[in-house]
């Protein structure tokens, strides 16, 4: 059977992907699924509370764009070479925020409750930074979140010949190193996403391990929005400021490396990991698992009840929520735990959470396993 709504929606909207569809089985997490929307629907109708953003969540919007747009005026005011190099990574930063905390809840359309301001905060954050908002909505609403892990369904599943991903993969000899080369790589994620990612995606020559198909007016605005990020982040300030272009270059650069490392360190934590699953479904195109079950053995969560992180993170911690509860703002993650815990005990679902320093070690466990084992089997996850 296909499990619920959520799945039944995203794949007949499928027009522009051309990817593998599954169908998934019942199972505990079904039930669990069920039941644990009933609990938080209950949550919020006892409340009086709306899942989208509240008012804490518009202060964090006007404070990660007023970061956005201070860091950018004092970078092109900077009267000397070192308050430049600062401002222009503290602009990095700002934006990287922006996309935790504004983008990717917009893009779910439950930043605000507006849908028209939800698409704007959205087109508008992620544009902005240089990368089409449509390819990556189509990727991660329509693809990473229904398929999570799933090789040739999700497309956050690299086919990529230097890192080895999943156990279908091809294991070379030179794999037994990629836990050593891999964070060298990792500086790189942000100036390829810009750079060669969307361009490879419209002549199909991307190491993803499905297509899309960008309609011709998405590419014109992929082009202008590109050339528009070089305007305003290397010619602009070359122009301007009283320092040679060689070192606006040099920021831009560290700049990428610095967010790609944060990035990446957010991010590859949570879905690769030794503790979870890269289930492949049968030759009919059947798992043996209900989709929600999939979302908790695909995802790691670590520091899940800190405000910190809630706040700069925008609850990309609690990645295993908010696979299952995409409708829910991040604002509210931290208040819904304890429901989300008691319901997967309950069904004896396993919900893998623990401290980021666990997580990070379990990443670079997975990417050594990877490297050796032609075989790999997820490690047994004790709470």
């Amino acid at each position: 059977m296909v499990i619920g709504c959520h799945a039944a929606i995203g794949v007949s909207n499928f027009k522009r992907i051309i990817m593998r569809k599954i169908k998934f089985s019942k199972d505990e997490g079904s039930e669990f699924y069920k039941e644990l929307n009933e609990q938080i629907r209950n949550y919020f109708d006892s409340n009086q509370m709306d899942k989208t953003g509240n008012k804490k969540m518009i202060f964090k919007i006007v404070l990660y764009f007023t970061l956005v747009f201070l860091f950018y005026f004092l970078m092109l005011t900077s009267s000397n070479l070192g308050a430049f190099f600062v401002f222009y990574i503290g602009l990095g930063i700002s934006v990287l925020l922006n996309a935790f905390n504004v983008s990717h809840d917009a893009a779910h359309g439950v930043a605000v409750k507006s849908k028209f301001w939800n698409k704007l905060l959205f087109q508008l954050s992620f544009n902005l930074q240089g990368n089409n908002a449509y390819v990556w909505g189509k990727n991660h609403n329509e693809s990473h979140h229904l398929y999570t892990n799933i090789e040739g369904s999700d497309i956050d599943v690299l086919n990529n010949p230097l890192v080895r991903m999943t156990p279908n993969q091809d294991l070379q000899w030179y794999h037994r190193f990629q836990y050593l080369y891999v964070p060298f790589l990792y500086l790189f994620y942000s100036l390829n996403w810009f750079l060669f990612r969307e361009f490879l995606m419209i002549f199909n020559r991307s190491s993803r391990t499905i297509k899309i198909m960008i309609p011709a007016w998405e590419v014109i605005k992929l082009i202008f929005f590109k050339i528009a990020y070089i305007t305003y982040m290397i010619i602009i300030p070359s122009i301007i400021l009283p320092f040679e272009w060689e070192y606006v270059l040099i920021a831009f650069l560290l700049n990428h490396f610095l967010v790609s490392l944060i990035f990446t360190g957010v991010l590859g934590v949570s879905h690769l990991s030794d503790y979870v699953a890269h289930p492949q479904p049968d030759s009919k195109g059947k798992l043996t698992m209900s989709w929600p079950k999939l979302q908790m053995c695909t995802s790691v969560d670590y520091n899940v009840t800190s405000t910190f992180l809630n706040w700069t993170l925008g609850g990309f911690n609690a990645h295993a929520l908010h696979h299952l509860l995409p409708n829910i703002c991040h604002i509210h993650y931290i208040k819904l735990l304890p429901i989300f815990r008691a319901v997967a005990k309950k069904y004896g679902v396993t919900y893998m959470e623990m401290s980021y320093t666990q997580a990070l070690r379990s990443h670079f466990r997975f990417l050594k396993k990877m490297g050796t084992q032609v075989e790999f089997k997820p490690a047994t996850y004790e709470i």
